[in-house]
Protein backbone atom coordinates (compact mmCIF):
# COMPACT_ATOMS: atom_id res chain seq x y z
CA UNK A 1 0.00 0.00 0.00
CA UNK A 2 1.28 3.52 -0.82
CA UNK A 3 1.53 6.35 1.17
CA UNK A 4 -0.89 8.18 -0.19
CA UNK A 5 -3.39 5.07 0.12
CA UNK A 6 -2.80 4.89 4.03
CA UNK A 7 -3.73 8.67 4.09
CA UNK A 8 -6.81 7.55 2.23
CA UNK A 9 -7.38 4.76 4.66
CA UNK A 10 -6.61 6.97 7.83
CA UNK A 11 -9.32 9.68 6.63
CA UNK A 12 -11.81 6.45 5.46
CA UNK A 13 -11.98 5.46 9.09
CA UNK A 14 -13.04 9.02 10.50
CA UNK A 15 -15.76 8.95 8.36
CA UNK A 16 -16.50 5.19 9.16
CA UNK A 17 -15.95 5.81 12.71
CA UNK A 18 -18.60 8.63 12.58
CA UNK A 19 -16.07 11.70 13.66
CA UNK A 20 -16.58 13.24 10.48
CA UNK A 21 -20.10 12.77 9.68
CA UNK A 22 -21.53 13.14 6.04
CA UNK A 23 -22.17 16.76 5.22
CA UNK A 24 -19.59 17.38 8.22
CA UNK A 25 -16.37 20.29 7.56
CA UNK A 26 -12.88 18.26 7.89
CA UNK A 27 -10.26 20.33 9.76
CA UNK A 28 -8.10 22.53 8.45
CA UNK A 29 -5.17 20.63 6.08
CA UNK A 30 -2.07 21.56 8.39
CA UNK A 31 -4.15 20.38 11.73
CA UNK A 32 -6.26 17.06 10.06
CA UNK A 33 -2.57 16.51 8.89
CA UNK A 34 -0.92 16.56 12.22
CA UNK A 35 -3.53 14.58 14.05
CA UNK A 36 -3.40 11.54 11.53
CA UNK A 37 0.68 11.99 11.52
CA UNK A 38 0.61 12.60 7.82
CA UNK A 39 2.89 15.54 5.76
CA UNK A 40 0.54 17.99 4.46
CA UNK A 41 1.27 16.64 0.56
CA UNK A 42 0.11 13.02 1.54
CA UNK A 43 -3.10 14.45 2.89
CA UNK A 44 -3.34 16.97 -0.12
CA UNK A 45 -2.99 14.03 -2.30
CA UNK A 46 -5.30 11.62 -0.39
CA UNK A 47 -8.18 14.77 -0.21
CA UNK A 48 -8.15 14.89 -3.96
CA UNK A 49 -8.34 11.22 -4.46
CA UNK A 50 -11.30 11.37 -2.14
CA UNK A 51 -12.66 13.93 -4.09
CA UNK A 52 -12.65 12.16 -7.11
CA UNK A 53 -13.98 9.37 -5.28
CA UNK A 54 -17.11 11.79 -4.62
CA UNK A 55 -16.88 11.49 -0.67
CA UNK A 56 -15.28 14.62 -0.20
CA UNK A 57 -16.11 18.17 -2.00
CA UNK A 58 -13.38 20.82 -1.45
CA UNK A 59 -15.32 24.26 -1.77
CA UNK A 60 -13.41 27.03 -2.75
CA UNK A 61 -12.47 29.68 -0.16
CA UNK A 62 -14.44 27.48 2.53
CA UNK A 63 -12.98 24.53 2.76
CA UNK A 64 -13.44 20.85 2.47
CA UNK A 65 -16.32 18.83 3.36
CA UNK A 66 -17.90 15.17 3.69
CA UNK A 67 -20.51 14.87 0.75
CA UNK A 68 -23.76 13.57 1.46
CA UNK A 69 -22.40 9.72 0.90
CA UNK A 70 -25.84 8.77 -0.84
CA UNK A 71 -25.68 5.74 -2.76
CA UNK A 72 -26.52 7.80 -5.78
CA UNK A 73 -23.56 9.64 -5.21
CA UNK A 74 -20.82 7.26 -4.83
CA UNK A 75 -21.88 4.44 -7.18
CA UNK A 76 -22.70 7.38 -9.58
CA UNK A 77 -19.58 7.04 -11.53
CA UNK A 78 -20.29 3.42 -11.90
CA UNK A 79 -21.47 3.51 -15.63
CA UNK A 80 -18.56 5.81 -16.43
CA UNK A 81 -16.15 2.95 -15.30
CA UNK A 82 -18.48 0.49 -17.41
CA UNK A 83 -18.34 3.07 -20.21
CA UNK A 84 -14.46 2.86 -20.33
CA UNK A 85 -13.98 -0.54 -20.27
CA UNK A 86 -12.78 -2.35 -23.08
CA UNK A 87 -15.76 -4.12 -24.18
CA UNK A 88 -15.23 -7.69 -25.94
CA UNK A 89 -18.22 -10.32 -26.45
CA UNK A 90 -17.11 -12.06 -23.05
CA UNK A 91 -17.13 -8.77 -20.57
CA UNK A 92 -20.68 -7.67 -22.81
CA UNK A 93 -21.79 -11.47 -21.66
CA UNK A 94 -20.59 -10.63 -17.97
CA UNK A 95 -21.96 -7.24 -17.74
CA UNK A 96 -25.12 -9.10 -18.82
CA UNK A 97 -24.62 -11.64 -16.36
CA UNK A 98 -24.59 -9.28 -13.57
CA UNK A 99 -28.15 -8.11 -14.68
CA UNK A 100 -29.46 -11.21 -14.76
CA UNK A 101 -28.82 -11.90 -11.15
CA UNK A 102 -30.05 -7.98 -10.12
CA UNK A 103 -32.54 -7.82 -12.34
CA UNK A 104 -34.91 -9.98 -11.89
CA UNK A 105 -34.88 -10.13 -8.34
CA UNK A 106 -35.56 -6.32 -7.94
CA UNK A 107 -38.30 -6.29 -10.32
CA UNK A 108 -39.99 -8.84 -8.02
CA UNK A 109 -39.24 -6.27 -5.21
CA UNK A 110 -40.64 -3.72 -7.75
CA UNK A 111 -44.04 -5.78 -7.57
CA UNK A 112 -44.33 -5.47 -3.84
CA UNK A 113 -43.62 -2.18 -3.55
CA UNK A 114 -44.78 -0.48 -7.07
CA UNK A 115 -47.49 2.64 -6.19
CA UNK A 116 -49.86 3.68 -8.80
CA UNK A 117 -47.89 6.95 -9.41
CA UNK A 118 -44.81 4.49 -10.48
CA UNK A 119 -47.01 1.91 -12.32
CA UNK A 120 -48.22 5.18 -14.50
CA UNK A 121 -44.15 6.23 -15.44
CA UNK A 122 -44.43 2.02 -16.43
CA UNK A 123 -47.19 2.23 -18.42
CA UNK A 124 -46.24 5.38 -20.13
CA UNK A 125 -43.10 3.96 -21.41
CA UNK A 126 -44.52 0.36 -22.47
CA UNK A 127 -47.39 2.51 -24.20
CA UNK A 128 -44.12 4.21 -26.30
CA UNK A 129 -42.59 1.13 -27.19
CA UNK A 130 -46.14 0.30 -28.76
CA UNK A 131 -45.94 3.41 -30.79
CA UNK A 132 -42.23 3.34 -31.43
CA UNK A 133 -42.02 -0.31 -32.74
CA UNK A 134 -40.75 0.44 -35.70
CA UNK A 135 -38.46 2.91 -34.52
CA UNK A 136 -35.75 0.78 -33.19
CA UNK A 137 -33.76 3.88 -31.38
CA UNK A 138 -36.98 5.26 -30.15
CA UNK A 139 -37.89 1.70 -28.93
CA UNK A 140 -34.94 1.05 -27.11
CA UNK A 141 -35.04 4.74 -24.97
CA UNK A 142 -38.32 3.63 -23.93
CA UNK A 143 -36.89 0.07 -23.12
CA UNK A 144 -34.47 1.45 -21.18
CA UNK A 145 -36.64 3.92 -19.41
CA UNK A 146 -39.38 1.28 -18.34
CA UNK A 147 -36.88 -0.73 -16.84
CA UNK A 148 -35.56 2.41 -14.89
CA UNK A 149 -38.90 2.93 -13.75
CA UNK A 150 -39.84 -0.19 -12.46
CA UNK A 151 -36.09 -0.40 -10.52
CA UNK A 152 -37.26 2.61 -9.10
CA UNK A 153 -40.31 1.57 -7.69
CA UNK A 154 -38.30 -0.53 -5.55
CA UNK A 155 -37.71 2.49 -3.81
CA UNK A 156 -34.05 1.05 -3.03
CA UNK A 157 -31.58 3.83 -4.56
CA UNK A 158 -28.56 1.44 -4.47
CA UNK A 159 -30.27 -0.57 -6.79
CA UNK A 160 -31.42 1.55 -9.21
CA UNK A 161 -27.54 2.72 -9.37
CA UNK A 162 -26.05 -0.19 -9.62
CA UNK A 163 -28.73 -1.55 -12.19
CA UNK A 164 -28.55 2.07 -14.40
CA UNK A 165 -24.19 1.40 -14.14
CA UNK A 166 -24.05 -1.82 -15.99
CA UNK A 167 -27.31 -1.43 -18.13
CA UNK A 168 -25.32 1.52 -20.16
CA UNK A 169 -23.63 -0.96 -22.84
CA UNK A 170 -26.71 -3.62 -22.76
CA UNK A 171 -28.89 -1.17 -23.81
CA UNK A 172 -26.58 -0.56 -26.60
CA UNK A 173 -26.60 -4.06 -27.56
CA UNK A 174 -30.63 -4.16 -27.20
CA UNK A 175 -29.95 -1.30 -30.02
CA UNK A 176 -27.74 -3.93 -32.20
CA UNK A 177 -30.12 -6.25 -31.61
CA UNK A 178 -32.87 -4.70 -32.61
CA UNK A 179 -31.42 -3.50 -36.28
CA UNK A 180 -30.15 -7.07 -37.34
CA UNK A 181 -32.96 -8.72 -35.54
CA UNK A 182 -36.15 -8.05 -37.33
CA UNK A 183 -38.31 -10.03 -34.92
CA UNK A 184 -36.42 -8.37 -32.14
CA UNK A 185 -39.41 -5.75 -31.62
CA UNK A 186 -42.28 -7.59 -31.41
CA UNK A 187 -40.06 -10.31 -28.79
CA UNK A 188 -39.55 -7.22 -26.93
CA UNK A 189 -42.55 -5.79 -26.35
CA UNK A 190 -44.31 -8.92 -25.51
CA UNK A 191 -41.94 -9.54 -22.68
CA UNK A 192 -42.44 -6.39 -21.32
CA UNK A 193 -46.27 -6.73 -20.91
CA UNK A 194 -45.30 -9.73 -19.61
CA UNK A 195 -43.63 -8.16 -16.59
CA UNK A 196 -46.35 -5.16 -16.66
CA UNK A 197 -49.31 -7.47 -15.70
CA UNK A 198 -47.22 -8.78 -12.95
CA UNK A 199 -46.36 -5.70 -11.50
CA UNK A 200 -50.03 -4.65 -12.07
CA UNK A 201 -50.88 -8.16 -10.41
CA UNK A 202 -48.56 -6.99 -7.70
CA UNK A 203 -47.10 -10.35 -8.04
CA UNK A 204 -43.52 -10.65 -6.87
CA UNK A 205 -42.91 -14.33 -7.90
CA UNK A 206 -44.41 -14.02 -11.57
CA UNK A 207 -42.24 -10.19 -11.81
CA UNK A 208 -39.14 -11.75 -11.41
CA UNK A 209 -40.05 -15.19 -13.86
CA UNK A 210 -41.06 -12.93 -16.78
CA UNK A 211 -37.74 -10.26 -16.06
CA UNK A 212 -36.08 -13.70 -15.86
CA UNK A 213 -37.27 -14.71 -18.81
CA UNK A 214 -36.86 -11.05 -20.84
CA UNK A 215 -32.87 -10.81 -19.70
CA UNK A 216 -31.86 -14.47 -20.24
CA UNK A 217 -33.66 -13.56 -23.87
CA UNK A 218 -31.50 -10.81 -24.84
CA UNK A 219 -28.71 -12.87 -23.22
CA UNK A 220 -28.83 -16.04 -24.92
CA UNK A 221 -29.52 -14.01 -28.12
CA UNK A 222 -25.99 -12.19 -27.29
CA UNK A 223 -24.50 -15.62 -26.64
CA UNK A 224 -25.49 -16.70 -30.05
CA UNK A 225 -24.38 -13.99 -32.33
CA UNK A 226 -21.55 -12.45 -30.74
CA UNK A 227 -19.05 -15.12 -32.19
CA UNK A 228 -21.39 -14.54 -35.81
CA UNK A 229 -21.59 -11.35 -36.18
CA UNK A 230 -18.81 -9.67 -34.14
CA UNK A 231 -18.27 -7.77 -31.02
CA UNK A 232 -21.13 -5.72 -30.49
CA UNK A 233 -18.89 -2.55 -29.67
CA UNK A 234 -18.06 -2.17 -32.24
CA UNK A 235 -21.32 -1.57 -33.51
CA UNK A 236 -22.64 1.00 -30.77
CA UNK A 237 -22.69 3.80 -32.46
CA UNK A 238 -25.47 3.05 -35.01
Amino acid sequence: MSLTDKAIARIRELIQSGELAPGSKLPPEAQLAAQLGLSRNLMREAVKSLAVARVLEVRRGDGTYVTSLQPDLLLGGLGGAVELLQVDAGTLLDLMEVRRLFEPVATALAATRIANRDLAEVERHLDGMRQARDDVELLNQHDAAFHRAVIAATGNETLVTLLEGISSRTVRARIWRGLVDGDAAGRTLAEHEAIHAALVARDGPLAQAAALVHVSSTERWLRDHLGVEGAVAGTESE
